[in-house]
């Protein structure tokens, strides 16, 4: 047996192999996928992890999709460890049993046996037009339980020793609006893990156990090394910040940084909301885990060992540790406003490392209904684009997605019109405004939708009411909205709804907020 250390290059080619292993799972799941948010606008993550679901490798996507997959793959791992076999294949999407975001997010992971012991899981996430709950689209703002948001699925096999649960797949089908585009996306995400699946057992035959493990454990520490390279270059000491939201409510956050700690305190925030406003614990750490890769190791992709420094806490029963029983469906605009106010506390102490806020929304746009020439029912979800904040040395970027989003793409107008039955009346830059004294934040986007048929909306966006913070005492940025424009002439405006009927001639009016100046 070769017992010799593998060297640096063998260690480094190993690496590299399970990140592609990672970018394959995301190609096969663009290429294969059924509904447009996921093979037009990515709103999807891929990722491996060791056998411990320890975050090993991630592909393109949403960064904090991938942020999911190891803390849905412990899950699985504390529930159903100690029987596993070859062949299986999980399924999850309820936020307090490993899915950690919303029900339409759903979580796929298999574990990757070799010699018969569990070496790695293979894992992706991606979004689903239609999960059921009480209205189109299953991201409802009228609900207060997370009980009527939709099929809630905890950790289960979706096949067993490579025999499919058909019970379970009749369970998800007859529970979706959509069955046809639920069972498409689903078994592109099992052949985007089998594939994975494939280039790591290579390794495994082609350098043994103990060699891909070393290379593993390399990496993590590589992370280390960087993640704490990079908080020495940080102040250190207690940073607080709080900040009024849209509601009027208060949240607040102290950010405590050592010489090895970069610590989150998000206790004395507000209970969780009556309404889908929450997210879960982790959804919280994700958000903490942004702003700490942004600051600390931005460049090379994320593994376990890149967030080791990091400490989160919580209280349980707030929004940002939401109870059992709180709806999430909106847990994005809460996630996302985190993620701002910490951006905000981290740009004032650590002048020219972070640019002004964004829109910071994702103003998620969901249009259901049949479509008027097809006759098939469909569900458009699109989160929208908008503007990014100055810094002290240009202006801002116009027409971007969240800081949440990473590669996402907008859904292009041929594909919308063609798989929807909508007509997109325009989509264009809104106008971008001047600042005299300094840096112009991003400009954000116009975009209207006109109904040719009967159809059901639900929207929810935040940055409505408080508009966008800038650095340096310059001028606020834009705020956020959305206005229906009736064929009447009537309009109507919303900052969060659902389940709101459109008829044949109306238009959906929505614009989005400039950036932040500097």
């Amino acid at each position: 047996m070769n017992t010799r250390t593998p060297d640096p290059f063998t260690l480094s080619v190993i690496q590299s192999a399970l990140d592609n292993a990672a970018e394959e799972m995301f190609a096969v799941l663009r290429k294969t996928a059924m509904s447009p948010i996921i093979y037009e606008v990515l709103d999807v993550g891929t990722g491996v992890t060791d056998a411990g679901g320890r975050l090993v490798s991630s592909g393109a996507g949403i960064p904090t999709f991938v942020g999911v997959l190891d803390k849905a793959v412990k899950v699985i791992v504390e529930r159903h460890g100690n029987n596993l076999q070859a062949g299986d294949i999980f399924i999850a999407n309820d936020p307090n049993h490993g899915g950690v975001t919303h029900l339409n997010d759903v979580v796929i992971a298999k574990p990757v046996f070799f010699n018969g012991h569990c070496v790695a899981w293979t894992a992706s996430i991606a979004h689903w037009g239609d999960i059921g709950g009480k209205v189109p689209g299953s991201i409802a703002s009228d609900v207060t339980e997370i009980f009527a948001e939709g099929l809630r699925l905890p950790p289960v096999r979706l096949f067993s020793a490579g025999k499919r649960n058909a019970a379970l797949y009749d369970i998800i089908e007859v529970n979706s609006r959509l069955p046809d585009f639920v069972r498409g996306d689903l078994w592109a995400q099992v052949a985007a893990s089998n594939r994975a699946e494939q280039q790591i057992l290579k390794l495994f035959e082609k350098y043994g156990a103990a060699t891909v493990n070393e290379a593993i454990t390399a990496a993590f520490d590589s992370g280390r090394r960087r993640a704490l390279a990079g908080l020495a270059t940080l102040p250190h000491g207690e940073f607080t910040i709080e900040e009024e939201q849209d509601n009027g409510k208060l949240w607040r956050a102290a950010i405590t940084i050592s010489p090895d700690t970069f610590s989150v305190n998000l206790t004395g925030n507000p209970k969780d909301d009556g309404g889908p406003y929450n997210t879960s614990r982790d959804g919280a750490v994700i958000a903490c885990q942004m702003i700490f890769k942004a600051l600390c190791d931005p460049e090379p992709i994320a593994n376990f060992g890149s967030f080791s420094p990091l400490q989160v806490i919580t209280e349980e029963g707030t929004v940002f540790h939401a109870g059992p029983s709180a709806p999430q469906g909106f847990y994005f605009e809460n996630r996302i406003r985190l993620l701002d106010m910490l951006w905000q506390c981290m740009a004032s102490v650590c002048p020219g490392r972070l640019p002004a806020g964004s829109f910071a929304s994702i103003f998620g746009t969901v249009i259901s209904g049949d479509h008027p020439d097809t006759k098939r029912k469909f569900a458009m979800v699109e989160p929208q684009m908008g503007g990014w904040g100055a810094t002290d040395e240009r202006d801002g970027i116009d027409a971007m997605f969240s800081t949440n989003h990473g590669n996402t793409f907008n859904c292009p107008v041929e594909i919308c019109e063609a798989r929807y039955g909508l007509e997109v009346v325009h989509k264009q830059l809104a106008g971008k405004p001047h600042n005299p004294s300094g840096f112009s934040g991003g400009a954000g986007v116009s975009v209207m939708y006109e109904a040719r048929a009967s159809a059901s909306l639900s929207v929810g966006y935040t940055r409505a009411n408080i508009p966008v913070w800038s650095l340096n005492s310059q001028p606020a940025g834009g705020t956020n909205s959305m206005t229906i424009l009736r064929h009447n002439g009537e309009q109507e405006h919303y900052q969060f709804a659902s389940g709101i009927v459109l008829q044949a001639g109306d238009r959906v009016l929505i614009e989005t907020a400039s950036g932040g100046n500097a």
